[in-house]
């Protein structure tokens, strides 16, 4: 896997930027012939350069933007192997861009069921129907999950502690929403 680093690619000088993405797409050639198996060329967080192009674009930094992504466009055309591209605002992609995407693949917040799994793997500690209760009343992502694991490990290391506290937990459940609707359906 080629993971792009998408900050570095960028420049403040003119015409920097594109010779970096023409350099990304080359050295994923080269890598490309060297390797048995197919490579995967990875942008992650995509969306920070394939996001929708200005039309009638006349400031000079949007003249830029506009002529990255043209190049990336083209760079995408000739690519002879496998390029993934991830993003959480597939709304602020380029049309142009989703096009030359065979596959479009979302991944949905798991199930209950699914979510209890994370939970308990995430928190071992947790009860069979603490972690049900958890994932019945709070529709997260396992990511979220994650995070308020690390809230719970870092509490219990501030406190001197290796109690479970599931009161701290739902509290930060709450905080995780932070005014998101993102409670399950109780009934």
């Amino acid at each position: 896997i080629m993971l792009v680093d998408v900050p570095s690619i960028r420049s403040k000088w003119v015409g920097e930027t594109e010779k970096n993405i023409k350099e990304v797409f080359d050295r994923y050639e080269r890598l490309a012939k060297e390797s048995d198996m197919a490579p995967i060329l990875l942008f992650n967080e995509a969306d920070a350069l394939l996001c929708k192009r200005s039309e009638g674009a006349v400031g000079s930094v949007d003249k830029m933007e506009n002529a990255m992504q043209n190049i990336i466009l083209q760079e995408m055309e000739k690519l002879q192997g496998i390029m993934i591209a991830t993003t959480n605002l597939t709304g602020s992609l380029d049309p142009a861009f989703e096009r030359r995407f065979l596959y479009k693949i979302e991944f949905e917040k798991p199930t209950p069921k699914e979510s209890q799994h994370i939970w308990k793997a995430m928190l071992p500690e947790l009860s069979d129907k603490d972690a049900l209760e958890l994932a019945k009343t709070y529709a997260f992502s396992g990511g979220q999950i994650e995070n308020i694991a690390r809230k719970q490990l870092i509490n219990n290391v501030l406190a001197d502690s290796e109690e479970l506290d599931i009161s701290a937990i739902h509290e930060a459940c709450k905080q995780e929403n932070m005014g998101k609707k993102q409670m399950r359906a109780v009934g």
